[in-house]
């Protein structure tokens, strides 16, 4: 008898995922490919859109042909602000532009000037001014440098809907997407922000799609249910907004490190704002206040920077034992002295960019203030987002959960809290599975899909 499964796309910034998952949300097939950066005109590094495409397609049409599964429905979680530009055929206009790309200075004050200062649409929007981040400025910016392509843009779509539509072939726009960081949509109003009105981008965007609902799709006399695509952050909370009724705050590491709250209701602050808060809409359009820090990208780039320097494999760091007695030792040097738990504004990297490896013993030293840095500064961004609230719990999923020097020394720093390691490790693709679970799955909601170890702050006298 066949195996009923979802599939699941999770598209990274760097590796690209297609999961299997049964009716107890075990996964049972996994394929994962990267590639190469292109190009864009400018010579920004952007994602290679077509190597994408045929990855989705081809593994597709893989699954489809093991003949002990049975497809029953399809949705996809992917990084967001980017947006694939369409024409009319629905074929993409433009390479597919990073959120890292600079944003040209003159078209910031260009907004500005017809629609107000930049703390009030922050305000409005529940987001920091992030540049090419602010994926509704990516579109803004298409309508006044690229005004011939923009002419032939049918719609924009967030890189999940996109996937969505390779497998469907219908546009929507899904309100995870829309509501993180994009300046598009008013969180008072709870609609597009006038902005995109007056600028006539409301018909540039397809029609919106809850993330619950799903498109039937029949091909080769058979059919499958196509989820409209989920924000992979957005997607990551899911699981826990599951099975988890008690306040909690979720730190999904990656790339980004990203705190999200979705148990305050509080509207986000001027101060906030400027450090990095903003406001996320649920899958079910409620508001999740969220905090983010780059911290994955410095950890990588520091590490490389340590293995340099002591010339050994940097792979020894994902097996280094926490050791309390490190800890101690460079808080007795004074390593682990910060100015203020409070700064504002608070930094955007840790204070480990400035030390001198010259002054730490060995590798595992220097990786241990790296990691205690790191902790400080995700300390002060998660902190903003529960400061004021009854949250006791936090749970960490992603690459930090499974470093044990990173979970003791968080626990360390949020000693009030009980803090928890997820070893449900793909969240995002999980959550985007659960999303349509009614639509595919005929058993109930497994209430164990999460597997929490719990780390004590008794192990470590303070930081």
């Amino acid at each position: 008898m066949k195996v009923p499964v979802i599939a699941i796309f999770d598209i990274g910034k760097t590796n690209k995922k297609l999961f299997l998952f049964d009716e107890h949300y075990h996964i049972v097939y996994e394929k994962s490919a990267t590639f190469r950066e292109i190009t864009d005109e400018d010579g920004e590094a952007c994602e290679n859109l077509d190597s994408l495409r045929l990855f989705v397609l081809e593994s597709l049409n893989d699954v489809l042909k093991i003949e002990k599964y049975i497809v029953k429905a399809i949705n996809v979680s992917a990084y967001g602000a980017s947006l694939v530009y369409v024409d009319k055929e629905y074929k993409p206009l433009t390479p597919l532009y990073s959120y890292l790309k600079p944003y040209p200075e003159s078209l910031e004050m260009q907004f500005y000037s017809a629609y107000g200062t930049q703390e009030q649409i922050m305000l409005e929007t529940a987001s920091p001014a992030l540049g090419s981040l602010n994926s509704g400025l990516q579109l803004y910016r298409l309508k006044y440098e690229k005004p011939e392509i923009f002419e032939k843009l049918k719609y924009a779509l967030h890189l999940p809907e996109y996937m969505s539509f390779l497998m469907s072939g219908i546009c929507y726009s899904d309100l995870t997407s829309i509501g993180c960081h994009t300046w598009l949509w008013d969180f008072k109003k709870q609609d597009y922000h006038s902005w995109v009105y007056d600028e006539n981008l409301q018909i540039k965007l397809a029609p919106i799609h809850s993330s619950e609902e799903v498109s039937s799709i029949s091909s080769i006399g058979k059919t499958y249910q196509i989820g409209g695509g989920l924000h992979d952050s957005s997607a990551a909370l899911i699981p826990y907004m599951v099975n988890f009724s008690e306040p909690f705050v979720l730190i999904s590491t990656g790339t980004w490190c990203i705190s999200l709250n979705p148990f305050t209701d509080s509207p986000l602050t001027p101060q906030q704002l400027r450090n990095n808060c903003l406001t996320h809409l649920s899958y079910r359009g409620k508001s999740v206040k969220a905090s983010r820090i780059f911290a994955g990208f410095e950890h990588d780039q520091q590490v490389k920077r340590i293995a340099d320097y002591f010339k050994v494999n940097s792979i020894l760091f994902k097996t280094l034992e926490f050791d309390s007695e490190i800890i101690a030792k460079l808080e007795a040097e004074g390593h682990q002295k910060y100015p203020s738990l409070n700064p504002d504004p608070l930094p955007k990297v840790s204070a480990f960019q400035q030390r001198e490896l010259a002054d730490f013993e060995n590798a595992a030293i220097a990786y241990h203030q790296l990691i205690a840095d790191l902790i400080h500064l995700q300390y002060t961004s998660t902190q903003q987002i529960i400061s004021g609230t009854v949250t006791k719990k936090i749970f960490v999923d992603g690459g930090f959960s499974k470093n044990v020097i990173y979970m003791n020394l968080l626990a360390a720093k949020f000693k009030d809290m009980e803090v928890y390691a997820a070893t449900m490790a793909q969240a995002s693709a999980l959550g985007a599975a659960l999303a349509i679970h009614k639509h595919w799955n005929t058993k109930a909601l497994a209430n164990d899909i999460i597997d929490l170890k719990y780390y004590s702050v008794n192990k470590i006298n303070r930081l």
